[in-house]
Formats: C-alpha cells, structure tokens, sequence
C-alpha cells in the first residue's frame, strides 16, 4: 500500500450499539437507559421543552436551578451530590431546559431523588437567586466586550429577522429586572414531564435503572405547555452586514448557508460537502486560509440543528488588513465545492473522518449519553446512527457535488463581519455590496 492509498472503510456492520430499555413515565417523561459498563459511573442528560420562554427569566432559571428546595439549601444539595460522586448542572438552549450530571453507578437512586426535589419542590430563595442574577449580569457584560459573541448576535439577527431564534443571549438590565417569584411561577408553568426526555447511560442494568427513575420522578406531573417556536425563515441573501469595532485589530468573518435536519436523505451527503469545504482541519477552506496563507489560525464550520430548522456555519477570526483577501478565497472556496466534485481521496478522508468521529462520540459514558439525548430530543433514537452511518459510507461523489451545489453556493450565503470599518469597508466593497448594521 502507497503512502497515499487509504485503508477500507470500516464496514458499516461493525457499528455496535448497546442495550438500551425505555418507558414513558405517566407524568409524560420518557426515560431511556443504556448499558455501557466501561466505567462504575451513570452519565444523566434531562432535556425539558423550553421554546419561547421569556427570555431573561428563561436565561436566569438554570443559573438558579439548584439554589434550593423545600428541605435542601444550594449547600446541601451539592453536599449530597458529592456523597454519591456526583454533581448536577442546568443550561439552556434556544428549545430546551437542560440538565446535565453525573455519579457513581451505586448513587444513581440518590442522584434521581435530588433531581426530583429540584424538578418539583423549587425554593428560588431570594438571596441565592439575587447572587445568580449578579453573576449572570457579569457574564453577559463580558460576552458582549468579545468580538465571537458580537458576531454571533449580529448573525442570528441577520439570519433569523423576526424569530424567536434572532436573540439567544438578553440584556444585563432585562435580567436584573427578574424576580424569584417569577422564576418559580416559570418553573411551575414550563419545567413540566410531558414531552421531556432523560437519559441515563453507565453501569447499570437499563430496566432496574428506568425503575429507580419512575420510583424517584413519578410525582413529577403536570402537562406540557406549546413551547414549539415556528420554522425557520428561508435564508435570504443580500448585501454583507459589516459592524464597525473601531481599532479591532482582528475581523470576526461569520457566514450562515442554508442546512438540512438530520432526518433529510440528504443530509449525510451535506455533511461530507461540509466537511470538505471546512468542516474538519483537512479541509479546502483551512488548507487555503490557514496553511496556505496564513490568514488565520482557526476556520470553522458546523452545522447548527434547531428544532425548528437547521443552518450551516463559517466562522474565521483573520487579521484586519486581510479581511478582504479572506473573504475572497472564502467564496472562490465555496464556489469551487459548488461546481466541482471532490477528488475520491478527498471524499474518502471526508469519509473516514465522519465515521470515525461518530463512533469516537460513542467510545465514552458521557460522550453516549450526549449523543442520545440529542437524538432523542428531536426524536430520534441511538438506532438511527446505523441508518446514517449506511448513508456516510454510500454517499457518492455525484450525490455530494449535486447537494454541495444546492446548499454550498457562495450566492446562497449570508454574511457578517465584525472590525474596523474604516479599514475593512472598501476591500470588503470591492467584492460585494456592504451595509451597515449591529451586533
């Protein structure tokens, strides 16, 4: 075998998935357990619909989560946590209330019953939110010193207009606004069992483990409330947004192309066009902009899944006085992956690097979990890796050029950059029509 030859694709047949039990609780909570008994450890993941919350008490909530019950103070909590190797944390995404943790397989009782406490007997004591409250004001008040989260902000906007999803992060003064009277009125409204899904994977036998979640979280009641936020607008092209940070000396290039839902037969062939555009450290955009020229360190691209639509993401960090040049190689790069066909090694290193990070997400506790209980909150269970999986290692170079020509256009892309104005607005002029807007 050459140097340059690649090995064959792991056959698809190989792709192992564990034993799982689930069960929909009568409160409304499905649970699934699986068993990967690598390590004495149970990862959980509990996702909660939470779309269209307002948005500063919604932000506040899981900050605030495990400030305390009924019987517990925030110290207690952690304490009893700790005595179970264990620990619990809240966040929050644009759709869901998530709940993210961890303990020693024998501590699993332990930790669903502290969960269940906080799920359904939530104190929000006034001083411990007012401490949350602070430290979450000063998180945003830095978020919105950095250039990454400027960017962002300016992008959702331009991409999502007048939908929920156009402003993911609120004011300091909108959040210093909320009350704990409101947080628990939101929590009785909206952290309800009906439509949420848990997830417990580790050493544990899957039916005993869904046993201790129905004997722990079987008081948990109440329906849900519509939180579905409506589809995605259509991504419309147009001039590029440039927001003005006066003497930045780096310029934040972020661009939004249409994406597809996992689900899409499609999709997996969008993957591999991503991929080598820029989704991985091989690709065309990072060998151009970053080993080539030295632009940048770090080009990106993702594609970002929402419930209620799915958009593909670039996102470089390129010094001022190249800002021009990089987004010209940008777009001839997504010119090229849209009206040629990627070279068979090219495909194939795509290839083999999408198979081998999906079985990599696998290969731990944690990383099962997560993926799981992504899956599953958009209905979707670990048995659909094998389907995708099939699609990765089928997707043919016709079928990547056709959807890469389809989704990956540089006509089709939506663009934001965040710097100098003064210095970048005319070599950014020269390529294409600039308007100005904020972050």
């Amino acid at each position: 075998m050459s140097a340059h030859t690649l090995p064959d694709l792991i056959p698809d047949g190989k792709l192992k998935l564990p034993r799982e039990a689930e069960r929909t609780l009568p409160g409304g909570l499905t649970v699934i357990a699986i068993r990967r008994p690598a390590v004495p450890l149970v990862e959980l993941r509990l996702r909660v619909p939470f779309g269209r919350a307002p948005l500063a008490r919604a932000t506040l909530l899981p900050q605030a989560l495990f400030t305390g019950t009924g019987t517990m103070s925030s110290v207690q909590i952690a304490a009893e946590l700790q005595a179970v190797g264990g620990g619990l944390n809240a966040g929050l995404d644009p759709d869901r209330l998530m709940i993210t943790g961890n303990a020693l397989a024998g501590g699993l009782d332990r930790m669903l019953e502290i969960l269940a406490a906080v799920l359904t007997d939530p104190a929000y004591p006034n001083e411990e939110v007012a401490t949350e409250r602070e430290r979450l004001v000063d998180h945003i008040q830095v978020a919105q010193s950095q250039p990454a989260h400027l960017a962002r902000s300016a992008l959702l906007k331009r991409i999502y207009g007048r939908h929920p999803y156009a402003v993911q992060t609120p004011e300091p003064e909108q959040v210093r606004g909320v009350r704990p009277a409101q947080l628990r009125a939101l929590h009785a409204d909206r952290v309800r069992p009906d439509g949420s899904v848990l997830v417990l994977v580790g050493d544990i036998n899957p039916d005993k483990a869904i046993d201790a979640a129905e004997k722990a979280l079987g008081s948990w009641t109440g329906p849900g409330r519509d939180g579905n936020v409506p589809p995605t607008p259509e991504l419309v092209p147009g001039p590029l947004v440039l927001v003005d940070r006066p003497g930045a000396v780096q310029s934040s290039l972020r661009m939004a192309l249409p994406a597809l839902p996992r689900t899409d037969p499609d999709y997996a062939a969008l993957q591999l066009a991503n991929l080598v555009f820029g989704g991985y450290f091989s690709s065309r955009w990072v060998e151009n902009i970053r080993e080539d020229k030295g632009y940048t360190y770090g080009p990106h691209t993702l594609i970002e899944h929402f419930l209620a639509g799915s958009v593909l993401l670039a996102a470089a960090e390129v010094a001022t006085e190249v800002t021009g040049p990089s987004l010209l190689e940008t777009l001839y790069e997504l010119g090229r992956i849209a009206s040629l066909a990627p070279g068979e090694e090219e495909l194939e290193q795509a290839r083999r690097y999408a198979l081998g990070t999906l079985r990599l997400g696998m290969s731990t506790q944690a990383g099962l979990a997560s993926l799981a209980s992504v899956y599953a909150s958009f209905g979707l269970r670990l048995d659909h890796l094998r389907e995708h999986s099939a699609d990765l290692a089928s997707a043919s170079r016709e079928h990547v050029a056709e959807v890469a020509a389809r989704y990956l256009a540089p006509s089709k892309a939506v663009t934001v950059v965040l710097g100098d104005a003064e210095k970048v607005e005319a070599p950014l002029a020269a390529l294409t029509t600039v308007e100005r807007g904020t972050a």
